[in-house]
């Protein structure tokens, strides 16, 4: 089975609409399974064969959501709810297309109902229209759904564009085209390695209200942006800022913060740094890429040993 960037009929995607493309003594007690419900999949045949097999394939599809229960039911950490229970932790939703008479797509998601989230979707491609096929497809469809569940939900964050401080004596107060220009692609970059970790979904800052979003001047608002975050539906703001020393001198910053508390988070700094303009895209992501993104990841793998 192959994750494919094909892009199928609106059905697949109309069952997404709505959602937002420790114990006492001295074990702790184990969690109570995590309720998880599997709707029922759609199916679709564009096919074009000449031969009716709607009925071979709702049994076929009915043995798949069959088994598919149960796999998953059999994971001591999930409780089985029956489908359309509205509170179930977890929504699996999906539907299988056939396009040929020897292929077939399936798209499935996993939603987590109480954040309004989704966990995870993928477009998966099966070849085969007969029972070992979808039996096939089931058996791996399965361990994808599993995993997910135990997968963190991403952590919406805004991204704010970066903002230049210019220290140097040729600095007249207003903003250069080209300076503009790859402030945007240093914003660009570091949304683009941080959307593509997994950890976080980018909200969309476009709407940001207040004086200090719309002047570039956040880093001096004492923090306002979690506040503009919150009401953007982030959970954490993230302001990046480059600091010009000379021509082919610059820092970079970067400061997180919980969008509900304002708490600061996690904060980078690059030192000096070598380099043309062209080059702050570069040292953004590799400051949070390092200092983020992998730090982030060394916490989870320490607190899993």
């Amino acid at each position: 089975m192959h994750l494919s960037r094909l892009i199928v009929p609106a059905f697949l995607l109309a069952i997404l609409v709505g959602v937002r493309p420790a114990g006492a003594g001295t074990e702790a007690a184990a969690p109570a399974p995590a309720g998880v419900s599997i709707e029922d999949f759609q199916y679709l045949d564009t096919s074009g064969e000449p031969v009716d097999q709607t009925a071979a394939h709702e049994k076929q599809l009915g043995a798949f959501m069959a088994a598919l229960r149960r796999d998953v039911g059999a994971d001591k950490r999930y409780q089985l709810a029956p489908a359309g229970q509205a509170d179930a932790k977890f929504k699996v939703v999906g539907g299988v297309q056939k396009t040929s008479t020897l292929v077939q797509w399936a798209r499935v998601a996993v939603i987590d109902t109480a954040a309004k989230k989704v966990l995870f979707e993928k477009l998966y491609t099966f070849r085969g229209d007969n029972d070992e096929a979808w039996d096939r497809a089931e058996a791996f469809l399965a361990r994808e759904v599993i995993a997910a569940l135990g997968t963190p939900a991403p952590v919406a964050l805004a991204v704010f564009d970066f903002e230049l401080e210019d220290m140097t004596a040729a600095s007249g107060g207003t903003l250069a085209g080209s300076d503009a220009s790859y402030l945007a692609e240093t914003t660009g970059g570091v949304r683009d390695v941080l959307g593509q970790s997994g950890r976080y979904r980018i909200v969309d800052v476009g709407s940001a209200s207040g004086e200090a979003a719309k002047a570039r001047a956040l880093r001096d608002c004492g923090g306002c942006e979690a506040a503009i975050a919150k009401e953007l539906g982030a959970d954490q703001s993230l302001i990046g800022v480059v600091r010009r020393v000379s021509r082919t001198e610059y820092t970079l910053g970067f400061q997180l913060r919980d969008a509900r508390t304002g708490a600061v988070l996690a904060r980078g700094d690059s030192g000096l740094r070598l380099g043309a303009d062209y080059s702050w895209k570069r040292g953004a992501v590799r400051l949070v890429s390092d200092r983020l993104i992998e730090s982030q990841q060394a916490a989870g793998a320490a607190k899993e040993r």
